[in-house]
């Protein structure tokens, strides 16, 4: 089982693909797709969009895993984020992927083990969970700590491939 976990940020959207195989992780492949800040934000939604399609064309997935949104202070970042989890979930639509969806407090405490963790310790543990020497970027760090959420969901029964929560 291969899973692409996302991230998403309207100005860093970060995305990791993690493969189960019998019972181990595999890191297979985890980058940022970084738009320019002060770009307007259909021209950030493109370049995510673009780059999510390059992901799923690359590594093929067989699901992917969205963290969902957490209540911001702000409403309009609120409503930006939004925007580009939006368009995870429809590039994954138009690639007829299942789309699972998880909490930021689920993936904390699946992989830390509380759901409270920083992104240090969640980088730190990501790393230590895939064999991994340094932990990748934070946005890359979150989007495989949200791919491995994924599959131990899947491991523990709660869903099958093809599958998907909303």
């Amino acid at each position: 089982m291969r899973v692409l976990g996302i991230d998403p940020g309207s100005q860093r959207t970060g995305w990791g693909v993690v493969q189960l195989e019998g019972t181990r992780l595999r890191h297979v492949a985890a980058g940022t797709i970084a738009c320019l800040r002060r770009a307007p934000l259909p021209d950030r939604l493109r370049v995510i969009h673009e780059g999510l399609e390059q992901v799923i064309s690359e590594h093929s997935p067989e699901a992917v895993a969205v963290e969902e949104i957490f209540f911001a202070k702000h409403a309009n970042a609120a409503l930006k984020l939004g925007h580009a989890r939006g368009v995870a979930l429809l590039v994954a639509a138009q690639s007829s992927l299942p789309v699972h969806e998880y909490p930021p407090a689920i993936v904390k405490r699946t992989v830390v083990g509380r759901g409270h963790a920083d992104k240090t310790q969640v980088g730190r543990l990501v790393a230590a969970l895939l064999g991994l020497r340094e932990p990748p970027e934070v946005d890359a760090s979150d989007a495989l700590a949200v791919a491995i959420t994924h599959i131990q969901a899947f491991r523990s029964g709660a869903f099958k491939i093809g599958t998907s929560v909303q």
